[in-house]
């Protein structure tokens, strides 16, 4: 009798453990909602909202809000007062032909030409928009499609980017020290904050140094720890590892152009790939090296 107890409370135990592991895998199981009306795209987990993709027809697309993996706080900014142009997540290049991709993000710069969820569901959920960057008298000469990926991972959330530039006519972009994706959070003056890359420079030192990845952790209202998101430069993208921007309200984005001025010839397409990895707690360099290993296909 005693023994039968024994085995039906070890059965029971089993029971609850593989239940609340069933849980929790199924707890990563995300979705999307196109809200046409809305011109959103939005990643849920069960009934909550993670992430939405915005992709307004007259407006630069951009990604605001992402909530934290645990629910907990929200890690972009829309327009800040201090940079009223910087729109949470988003991909802007400046001087382009002469334009400025990068402070313009209204609709006599930018024309939706669609977006489209192209994996609704799992552990891995997928989407694209495709724009037309236009000139002054509204012909489109670039054509971006952005590719996202959205997947969770031992508790953080991992996006990946694909963007790809087809040009309808010989493209330069100029010289400058930003261009390209860009990522706010919300950054106030006193709050506790830092930003450190791949070759250890933290926060000004790490502004146009080349380095793998820069990960950027602050205090959230809400949150008694910092919320991260690190970004993770791929080894395919031309020039890596690239310089980044890292403005001094820790703004920060990777950008080939601070190098000098590169190019895409009429026809031709450039394709340019970035991780990033969204978490909460303590930074940990070794950490995010193994990831960028793990995104860059090494062991």
């Amino acid at each position: 009798m005693k023994l039968l107890l024994i085995v039906a409370i070890s059965f029971i135990a089993h029971s609850a453990c593989f239940s609340q592991n069933t849980q929790q895998k199924a707890a990563q199981v995300l979705t999307l909602r196109y809200d046409q009306a809305l011109e959103s795209i939005s990643v849920f987990r069960g009934d909550q909202l993670l992430l939405i993709q915005n992709v307004k027809s007259d407006t630069r697309p951009y990604i605001h809000p992402i909530i934290a993996p645990d629910g907990n706080g929200v890690l972009t900014e829309f327009s800040p007062a201090h940079h009223k142009h910087q729109t949470g997540l988003y991909w802007g290049l400046k001087k382009v032909n002469g334009r400025d991709y990068f402070m313009n993000w209204k609709g006599d710069y930018w024309r939706r030409v669609s977006a489209n969820v192209l994996e609704g569901i799992g552990h891995k959920v997928k989407w694209q928009h495709v724009y037309e960057l236009i000139d002054e008298e509204g012909n489109a000469f670039l054509t971006e499609t952005q590719t996202w990926s959205m997947q969770e991972s031992d508790g953080r959330f991992l996006l990946d980017l694909e963007w790809r530039g087809d040009a309808k006519t010989d493209v330069t972009m100029e010289k400058f020290y930003v261009g390209g994706l860009f990522l706010r959070m919300p950054w106030r003056k006193g709050i506790g904050g830092e930003v450190i890359n791949s070759e250890g420079h933290r926060n000004s030192q790490a502004e146009g140094k080349r380095s793998k990845w820069n990960d950027i952790g602050l205090e959230i209202d809400g949150r008694k720890d910092k919320a991260h998101i690190a970004i993770l430069d791929h080894p395919a993208n031309a020039d890596f590892p690239n310089p980044w921007r890292v403005d001094n309200e820790l703004g920060i984005g990777p950008s080939r152009q601070i190098l000098g001025d590169w190019s895409i010839p009429k026809g031709k397409s450039e394709i340019i790939r970035y991780r990033l990895v969204v978490y909460t707690g303590e930074f940990n360099n070794a950490t995010i090296a193994r990831l960028s290993n793990d995104y860059a296909g090494k062991k």
